[in-house]
């Protein structure tokens, strides 16, 4: 059975020093790693996106 870290891809990003001093920021207020707290939004995003379109194909 392979771990969950196992699972998880990696990926380089390239961001500007005043998005990474926001997030550096952001991320030491929710007592996460910038890793953790890029991963946690694109989580949320996701999940929304998920949501959007499920409530979208219900009013159809």
């Amino acid at each position: 059975m392979a771990s969950k870290e196992k699972d998880k891809k990696q990926v380089l990003l390239r961001l500007s020093s005043s998005l990474w001093k926001e997030l550096a920021a952001w991320a030491d207020d929710d007592f996460r790693s910038i890793n953790g707290q890029i991963e946690f939004l694109l989580t949320e995003s996701v999940k929304k996106r998920k949501k959007l379109d499920t409530d979208d194909s219900i009013d159809s």
